[in-house]
């Protein structure tokens, strides 16, 4: 972690709310991309947030990476077979960003 910066959410507040079109274009087109790799290796982040998302350090400050593998889970089995859908399970992530299916327990 030493060698990462701020976290979008830090980054956000520190330009007041506001970020340029381009630099919203370059972190989501970064992010779409993060979230592609690790779905193409079968896995699901299952904690998707701002503070999860933080940008590089020194020379690598326009990188963005994503961070906290803790909650995350593979999709697929190793023959490639969806995991079985599950009802009423507890809630996984943080509930501010949860999808709505998350909330109504399914995973």
């Amino acid at each position: 972690m030493s060698y990462l910066g701020r976290n979008l959410d830090s980054l956000l507040k520190k330009c007041k709310g506001i970020f340029t079109t381009q630099t919203v274009v370059n972190v989501a087109e970064q992010m779409i991309s993060l979230l592609e790799a690790l779905h193409n290796k079968n896995l699901i982040h299952r904690d998707i947030k701002p503070e999860n998302y933080v940008i590089g350090y020194g020379s690598n400050f326009t990188v963005v990476y994503l961070i906290d593998f803790g909650l995350a889970k593979y999709y697929k089995d190793s023959e490639g077979n969806h995991i079985p859908f599950i009802e009423k399970k507890g809630m996984i992530g943080t509930a501010r960003y949860a999808s709505i299916n998350a909330h109504l327990g399914h995973e």
